[in-house]
């Protein structure tokens, strides 16, 4: 990539406006559902206003990734871009819940194309001493998301129309949409290659496979139902055909010789483990803060603020230090920091002050704000120019599918523990009568429970979560293991300028 040839001040401006966008999506919704859901009906299907985002963008990610690495960056930049505000203008004028799952669908496509590709751009465009400090800036828009958007949602909702949390991408996306039409000139050469139109339907056919189950299961059916007993089947067969393919075809969509290269694999696998501690913090916090402290569900993305503003400060320090000590060593500290906030949030109980609860937050998002940097870049490490589009969707992809795993074996846990405990203080039947924590959160079901059974209730449900933190201990442990093979692996700028690259990793 020939840097001189862009306006590198517009292209970044242009791109932290596009990843605001796609990460901003989800967060700026949730405190709008209340009254969609009022004006739309459908409360059965609510949830698929979040899955059907969701899925459709992590199907897309290693997709895109791969396109843009064989036909450019701003071509698939500026597609996503564009049917993300397509989807945005049709949810804006939904006028039935189908409909609104339906049109984030599309929204989730061009979101699944926009995060991945912006991370390839800024690798391409900045030389190495300036990718981390970069990679660290942008990595900081997610947690910005989840601290405005839930603002921004609630300021919509009540003084204009929920309708303008989607109308609302539209001038931002222009305006980012032109600044890269303009601003940016990719120069690298594109290999041609073959579309390996087999290995992506199989890809997508069982990563789709894998998330209907996951979000289905345990909620619509039971987990050992046939419908999701037979989307694991389907997942399973799928992906085994998907690896056959791979290995036969001589442009994979999924280059799987990255995973022969060690610090590749713990990058991926860092990845996973650190989506999954962090949909931890950020289902697991809130709800012990509404439940125990009676705080408002319609204000639940708030209570998220600590935490994010961690992760915004760690993910744009952690940064600055790529280059200056090798990946293991800043991921070092970064699994302390998550260990140390694990170990204490899994002590809470009904009596810990509310203050306290939010030092832990402040603590877990320090940890892991460092990882969204460093993975991104240790993955990329010696990886050709003509991969780097599709190594940079795996990153998110990993983290993402770590989320949805984790929010599922985290809630089986929460749930089992719950309801056990429940048992012991109500009569079994009232216990079984309560599908998930979340209602007893609703003032209707409260009201009915007799004072000293509910403070009991409200004392299971704090000691319930804080059985997800002290299990969320293995997942930290399993990220130690990842982190320590990660090698002595740095990158290196050498003294003649910006055009060194990371020397080769020099293992333990």
């Amino acid at each position: 990539m020939n840097a001189q040839k862009s306006n590198v001040k517009l292209t970044v401006v242009g791109l932290m406006l596009g990843l605001l966008l796609a990460s901003l999506d989800q967060t700026i919704v949730s405190t709008a559902m209340p009254t969609i859901m009022g004006e739309l009906g459908g409360l059965d299907k609510f949830v698929w206003v979040y899955s059907a985002y969701l899925i459709a963008s992590v199907t897309a990610m290693p997709i895109f990734g791969k396109l843009s690495d064989m036909y450019g960056r701003k071509l698939f930049y500026l597609l996503g871009l564009t049917v993300f505000m397509v989807g945005s203008a049709l949810c804006g004028t939904a006028d039935s819940m189908v409909q609104l799952i339906v049109y984030r669908v599309i929204q989730g496509i061009g979101g699944g194309a926009l995060m991945p590709i912006t991370f390839t751009i800024v690798f391409d465009i900045f030389p190495p001493e300036k990718r981390g400090k970069m990679q660290g800036l942008f990595g900081a828009v997610f947690g910005i998301s989840s601290v405005f958007g839930p603002l921004a949602g609630a300021y919509f909702t009540d003084y204009m129309n929920w309708r303008w949390c989607f109308y609302i991408n539209l001038p931002l996306g222009i305006v980012s949409f032109f600044l890269l039409l303009r601003a940016y000139h990719e120069s690298l050469a594109h290999r041609k290659q073959r579309i390996d139109w087999l290995g992506t339907i199989t890809l997508a056919a069982a990563v789709l496979s894998a998330m209907f189950a996951l979000e289905l299961g345990g909620k619509e059916y039971a987990w050992g139902s046939w419908q999701i007993v037979s989307l694991f089947v389907s997942f399973a067969v799928l992906f085994l055909a998907f690896l056959l393919t791979e290995t036969k075809v001589s442009d994979p969509i999924i280059p799987l010789g990255l995973f022969r290269h060690r610090l590749f694999s713990s990058s991926m696998g860092i990845s996973f483990v650190y989506g999954a501690i962090m949909i931890a913090g950020a289902s697991y916090i809130p709800l012990f803060i509404q439940g125990v402290f009676g705080g408002s569900a319609t204000s639940a993305g708030s209570v998220l603020t600590p935490m994010m503003l961690g992760v915004v400060a760690s993910s744009a320090i952690g940064g600055r230090f790529i280059g200056k000590l090798s990946f293991r060593t800043i991921m070092l500290g970064s699994v302390t920091l998550i260990l140390i906030a694990v170990l204490l949030l899994g002590t809470i109980d009904i009596g810990t002050p509310r203050w306290v609860i939010t030092s832990y937050m402040v603590l877990i998002g320090l940890g892991i704000g460092v990882a969204f940097p460093v993975t991104s870049i240790s993955a990329l490490y010696k990886v050709e120019a003509n991969r780097r589009g599709v190594v940079n969707s795996l990153v998110g992809f990993f983290r993402t599918i770590g989320s949805a795993i984790g929010v599922t074996v985290f809630g089986s846990l929460q749930n089992d523990a719950l309801r056990t405990k429940m048992k012991a203080i109500a009569d079994p039947a009232f216990a079984d009568k309560i599908p998930n924590a979340q209602v007893l959160l609703q003032p209707e079901v409260k009201k009915n429970i007799p004072g000293p059974i509910l403070d009991k209730l409200i004392a299971a449900l704090a000691d319930s979560i804080a059985y997800v933190f002290q299990w969320s201990t293995l997942f930290v442990a399993v990220a130690v293991i990842l982190i320590l093979l990660m090698g002595r692996a740095k990158m290196e700028v050498s003294a003649s300028g910006p055009k060194a690259e990371p020397t080769s990793p020099s293992h333990v």
